[in-house]
């Protein structure tokens, strides 16, 4: 097993509970993190035969331009089309962070993080 993994991909996007957040859009930040086999892909040096991190990058971008009011449907869809696009995927996590959410106070980040598969067992 391997892991692939994408850290601080940075996205401006329209994610909130409040009609505010998004209409100004705010900061995020994800961490993904992909167990999967390696083995072959390793073995040909064929992309064909592992989890593409470009591709991850694309589902990333994709979901993030899809306004919603909560950060967890955000990363939920997101683990959901990975491993329905992936066969060889064994675990996901993944970490979204919405930088400085308004809170009335001086917050760095909110975050919601998912884990599922292999990374359950941890």
């Amino acid at each position: 097993m391997a892991l692939i993994a994408l850290e601080d991909v940075q996205f401006f996007s329209y994610h909130g509970f409040y009609e505010e957040e998004q209409i100004l859009g705010g900061e995020f930040i994800i961490d993904l993190y992909v167990e999967t086999q390696i083995m072959r892909a390793a073995r040909l040096d064929d992309l064909a035969d592992t989890v593409n991190y470009e591709t991850l990058y694309f589902i990333c971008q994709s979901e993030m331009k899809k306004t919603r009011s909560l950060i967890e449907t955000v990363a939920q869809s997101i683990v959901d089309r990975i491993e329905t696009l992936f066969d060889s995927v064994r675990g996901v996590k993944i970490r979204l962070r919405k930088l400085n959410p308004p809170m009335g106070g001086r917050v760095g980040s909110a975050f919601v993080e998912i884990e599922t598969g292999s990374f359950r067992k941890r």
